[in-house]
């Protein structure tokens, strides 16, 4: 399944036009700021599928009825892009446990690249929910090696995948690689252009950059 936020009218899509400028993303602090907001209306709008049960509130007036979430997911991210919508989400989801995983383009000198998986810290995933977030889905390969790392931790009833600005190659990446059943895609937006290098057009450049500073 599919949900992209860019359907729909919202200050949402005022947040996707400010990581993708050019002046705004000057600013590392409001470019982390951003997809942290992005995060967090990912996590509200993901929350309205999960299961709630009927609990007492004791008020200092009498006793209200409250619906709660029934259990927590398990929020895991692709560092260290990822690290900025992981604590907008987790910032709804404050009881959750965490996973991480450590992905990244291993480039080889003819210019082509391997996905390379290195770390996983993860706690038992059976019968949980998992939103998986990374700020971009490019390829996609990452994305799909993640979920198979992850896996490998457990069975999980149902994963979130949620990605700021993916590429439609990505999402067909996802489609054809991992089953259908139990994952849901959520987008903040859809770029039809992928280059031969697997960056999206016209994208918002290297989010790990522009969050964190560059690298060597």
């Amino acid at each position: 399944m599919i949900q992209n936020l860019s359907h729909q009218n919202s200050v949402f899509s005022q947040f996707i036009a400010e990581i993708r400028d050019t002046e705004i993303q000057k600013d590392s602090m409001r470019f982390r700021k951003n997809l942290e907001r992005i995060g967090e209306i990912f996590a509200y709008e993901i929350s309205k599928t999960l299961v709630y049960e009927t609990v007492e509130t004791i008020t200092p007036l009498g006793v209200a009825e409250s619906r709660i979430l029934s259990e927590q997911p398990v929020v895991a991210t692709i560092l260290r892009a990822g690290l900025p919508m992981h604590m907008g989400i987790l910032n709804y989801f404050d009881k959750a446990q965490n996973a991480f995983v450590s992905a990244y383009r291993r480039h080889h000198k003819n210019n082509s690249f391997e996905i390379a998986l290195e770390y996983v810290a993860c706690p038992d995933l059976d019968g949980k929910v998992v939103i998986l977030c990374d700020t971009m889905l490019a390829s996609g390969s990452s994305i799909v090696l993640t979920c198979k790392a992850l896996q490998s931790k457990g069975t999980p009833r149902h994963i979130h995948i949620v990605s700021a600005i993916a590429s439609a190659q990505g999402i067909d990446h996802v489609k054809a690689n991992l089953p259908s059943s139990n994952i849901t895609l959520w987008c903040g937006a859809v770029d039809e252009e992928l280059t031969a290098q697997a960056y999206i057009v016209p994208g918002l450049g290297d989010a790990g950059d522009l969050a964190f500073g560059d690298k060597l």
